[in-house]
């Protein structure tokens, strides 16, 4: 998938940091309930065998349930003070997708609590399942 066909709402990802800038082009997409974050697989992405790397996965999906997080805490009249931190987090790899696949993470808070968050996220390279992951996060 070439960088003319980023699918239908996804926009250049609106939150830059040192980690993600040598994977750049990333992109995001900006639902009601949550951000989604996508990107169109090259060799920065990727293993020595043309395979995501689990660790892109990670962060990518880190970001974006974070992201979704403070959604959730705006919807709900919170303040977001001063952000988020990640408490936990885990990821289960189901598969894997390759160069030039579109990359997906689709996250889903689940719980807003007081001072912590929950989420969950499905990620999928070109529609199909790759990982899930789950995270806690703290209010600060």
């Amino acid at each position: 998938m070439s960088e003319a066909h980023i699918p239908d709402g996804f926009e250049r990802h609106f939150r830059r940091s040192g980690l993600t800038d040598p994977w750049e082009p990333l992109y995001s997409r900006k639902l009601d309930d949550r951000v989604q974050i996508g990107l169109t697989l090259a060799a920065p992405h990727c293993n020595s065998r043309g395979l995501v790397h689990g660790g892109l996965i990670a962060a990518l999906a880190d970001n974006a349930m974070g992201l979704s997080c403070v959604v959730a805490l705006q919807a709900a009249g919170r303040d977001v003070g001063r952000g988020l931190v990640t408490v936990s987090l885990g990821t289960d790899y189901l598969g894997s997708a390759k160069l030039g696949e579109w990359l997906l993470i689709d996250p889903e808070p689940v719980k807003v609590g007081g001072s912590i968050c929950f989420a969950r996220a499905i990620i999928s390279g070109n529609d199909q399942p790759v990982a899930m992951a789950n995270a806690t996060f703290k209010i600060l």
